[in-house]
């Protein structure tokens, strides 16, 4: 195949994030509902003889385009795959970011997990998901979710994945007031007081059903990320100031902040008024998906 194969990589929020315990291997067992939403970055591979990356995008300043960059989430899971296989041939990748890093929507996970996706399409290589995602875990404990981008009880620290019902596509505004935040550094932060096992049950693609059981939890790494970077709580003020609000929480370890709106234009009217109160603050509205497809896959 010598067409090129682009993959959306959306942005993956945490409905609920509750922290169960710290792991002897110094991890933290997780409990979350994962949901991913139309703000993306995108994968595109084209067939090449060795590896080339090249990035474009809001946030590429933010990335080093060089295939020397060992760090770099895409060029790693790019050559994980190709030992894997056995391959010697490589690609040429363009990265389109547009998501911010270090932001707590998986940004780098979802851009590794769109890679994987991009080159077995690429190189017609029939890998089932959970193969793959097994492969994936040691790249990072954000990859298996991020590859099934639909939504989903996460355990564990990330690898341990079961369906959940669907949500309705709800009006999503994300918001990140600029910083960047390590996981690890938050992570350090929390109190050490874990959660119990929630697993909260709704109905399936029913909005009321679905925030009344998110009322009820919680992102535990929200005073953590507070403490860190106290814009974190002007940014959910923001958004709870918001008409026709539903929910607002922080995502993951943050700073981006979410809220969820009964559509995608009451989102969009959100986003406009925080974005023009708080100029300097990145501010995109959008809605759940049901899965990648939603977003872009061709």
């Amino acid at each position: 195949m010598n067409a090129p194969v682009v993959i959306g990589a959306p942005a993956k929020l945490n409905l609920y994030l509750h922290v169960l315990g710290r792991r002897a291997d110094g991890y933290h067992d997780l409990d979350s509902l994962v949901a991913f939403a139309t703000p993306h970055d995108a994968i595109t591979v084209t067939p090449a003889d060795g590896w080339r990356l090249t990035i474009d995008g809001e946030f590429k300043s933010a990335l080093r385009d060089t295939v020397d960059d060992q760090a770099n989430m895409v060029l790693r899971a790019a050559r994980l795959l190709a030992d894997h296989l056995g391959r010697r041939d490589g690609a040429d990748i363009r990265l389109r970011k547009m998501l911010p890093i270090a932001a707590g929507l998986g940004g780098g996970s979802a851009d590794g997990a769109a890679l994987l996706l991009a080159l077995c399409r690429m190189w017609q290589v029939d890998m089932p998901l959970p193969d793959l995602a097994k492969l994936a875990l040691p790249l990072g404990a954000d990859l298996p979710v991020c590859l099934a981008s639909r939504t989903v009880f996460m355990a564990g620290i990330g690898e341990q994945i079961q369906a959940a019902p669907e949500t309705p596509p709800l009006g999503v505004v994300l918001v990140n007031p600029g910083c960047a935040l390590s996981t690890a550094a938050v992570f350090g932060r929390w109190d050490g007081r874990p959660a119990p096992l929630a697993r909260p049950s709704y109905r399936p693609n029913d909005p009321v059903s679905l925030i009344d059981v998110l009322k009820t939890c919680r992102n535990d790494l929200t005073a953590p990320a507070i403490a860190l970077a106290p814009v974190i709580a002007d940014v959910l003020s923001a958004i709870e100031d918001a008409p026709g609000l539903l929910l607002a929480r922080l995502s993951g370890s943050g700073p981006t902040c979410f809220g969820l709106f009964a559509d995608g234009a009451a989102a969009q009217t959100a986003a406009e008024r925080i974005a023009a109160r708080q100029l300097k603050w990145w501010v995109r509205a959008g809605r759940l998906i049901r899965g990648r497809e939603d977003v872009l896959e061709h």
